[in-house]
């Protein structure tokens, strides 16, 4: 398995998905790193990604742990399958995976870090209103892309 250097660039968009699931390509992108020493500031078991292992009810150390055998995405897709405490049903999954692609601050501590985030990296943008638009516009500005 190819580990990206996330010194050097993103880990994948949190709205790729793997298996129906978003935020988890990105997670095992940052994982990979992680072990490798490369992840930059990008942090494995972030609060995006406790979503995802909240909602299957996986271990993140586990994870990593499995992780170490070298496993492609399809492999830990698999593991995953096999290993969730809260096993999903496909509909489960889409209708997550929706919610978290439409996921916008609900409280007055979430739109001020979205706010300063914005306001850093892209503050004339008004199209920028999901958590996905935001880490998606991080990601670009923070490799040298013009908001």
């Amino acid at each position: 398995m190819i580990t990206l250097n996330l010194k050097q660039r993103p880990p994948r968009s949190p709205r790729v998905r793997l298996g129906g699931f978003v935020i988890l390509p990105r997670l095992l992108d940052k994982c990979r790193a992680s072990l490798d020493k490369a992840n930059g500031d990008y942090h494995y078991a972030c609060p995006l990604d406790q979503r995802f292992f909240s909602f299957v009810g996986i271990d993140p150390e586990v994870l990593k742990e499995e992780m170490k055998n070298g496993l492609g995405d399809g492999e830990i897709l698999d593991w995953i399958h096999a290993h969730a405490q809260n096993p999903r049903s496909e509909l489960e999954i889409n209708m997550w995976s929706h919610f978290q692609e439409k996921r916008a601050p609900s409280s007055m501590e979430e739109r001020e870090f979205f706010n300063k985030v914005q306001k850093a990296a892209a503050p004339n943008r008004s199209d920028i209103v999901t958590f996905f638009d935001l880490l998606d516009l991080d990601d670009f500005v923070t490799f040298g892309g013009k908001p």
